[in-house]
């Protein structure tokens, strides 16, 4: 089934297999558990370098361009015609494959970078990737667009009919970011301004974080397992894991305060060119769930917390 979001190709997603095997550079090693286990992607690519991801790269950079050229402009005619159904069908399913691939690929890319934020070539890896795609996806934006501006009535029709209407729950979810959307050239403007904005500022939180070392008892640590010892049977060792928490982020501070702050602003920005009206509605439209449901299970939890 394609993404659900009506605007931004959702490309970012993807599984591994958590394997054994530990590639000595990125490989972690415990004075108690030995070399730490490393993801297997080997099921997606063989490499950073490989053949392979290269190909699929360029292949759906091409299809992206092609899919636009085949049916950017059309889908209200398509809608209208005789057999508006198994034409949309095609469409649709072609959509979905050109996304499918690109999932795979940045699923890739990302994962290789998660498993080493620190590794440069990981991370060169994963930014060129990036930047490539979000400019090949820029072509695909037009496609829920349009279908959002199809009359109720005649996409209706067309959902009514085999094959389409396999894909009614996916047509149906979509309508729903219609009142939020913009038009062509403004949504195309967010998606690409989105690697110099939203996603760098995420990617120095994620960079910043991974490169921070705490020394608790002399031991020099990354953050995870020093937050681990923060769940330690020794009241002693919490506090000392904490205070070095506590020291170590103080002193960094004014980054992390700058990458928060300017993600707030970048998200009201969002949020008031959409028309949203609450800072969490984009997230309840993105969840599938409306905002009186949140706040009554809200409301119950609060009033639980005297018993429990």
């Amino acid at each position: 089934m394609p993404p659900s979001h009506a605007s931004t190709p959702a490309f970012v997603r993807g599984t591994a297999v958590f394997s054994s095997r530990t590639a000595a550079r990125a490989a972690a090693v415990s004075a108690d558990m030995g070399p730490l286990p490393e993801w297997d992607l080997t099921d997606l690519y063989p490499a950073m370098d490989s053949p392979e991801f290269a190909r699929d790269l360029s292949q759906a950079e091409a299809e992206c361009k092609a899919f636009a050229d085949t049916y950017r402009g059309r889908l209200d005619t398509l809608a209208r015609g005789a057999d508006a159904a198994t034409a949309l069908t095609a469409a649709v399913r072609r959509y979905e494959a050109v996304e499918d691939l690109l999932g795979r690929i940045m699923s890739y890319a990302g994962l290789v970078y998660s498993g080493d934020t620190t590794d440069p070539k990981r991370a060169k890896f994963y930014g060129d990737a990036q930047e490539r795609l979000t400019a090949a996806s820029s072509d695909l934006l037009f496609f829920t667009l349009e279908l959002n501006r199809i009359e109720d009535a005649v996409l209706d029709a067309a959902i009514g009919a085999e094959p389409l209407s396999g894909y009614r729950p996916w047509l149906e979810d979509i309508r729903r970011d219609k009142p939020y959307q913009l038009d062509d050239r403004l949504e195309q403007l967010f998606h690409e301004k989105s690697v110099t904005g939203r996603s760098a500022w995420n990617r120095l939180f994620d960079e910043t974080i991974a490169s921070l070392r705490f020394t608790v008892r002399g031991e020099e640590l990354t953050l995870e397992p020093t937050l681990n010892k923060l769940q330690d049977s020794d009241g002693e060792l919490r506090r000392d894991a904490s205070e070095a928490l506590a020291s170590v982020l103080k002193e960094n501070l004014r980054t992390f305060t700058l990458i928060t702050n300017t993600l707030a602003k970048d998200k009201e920005i969002a949020d008031r060119w959409r028309g949203f009206e609450d800072v969490a509605d984009a997230r309840h439209l993105a969840n599938r769930v409306e905002r009186e449901v949140v706040e009554a299970l809200v409301t119950a939890v609060r009033q639980a917390y005297p018993p429990l």
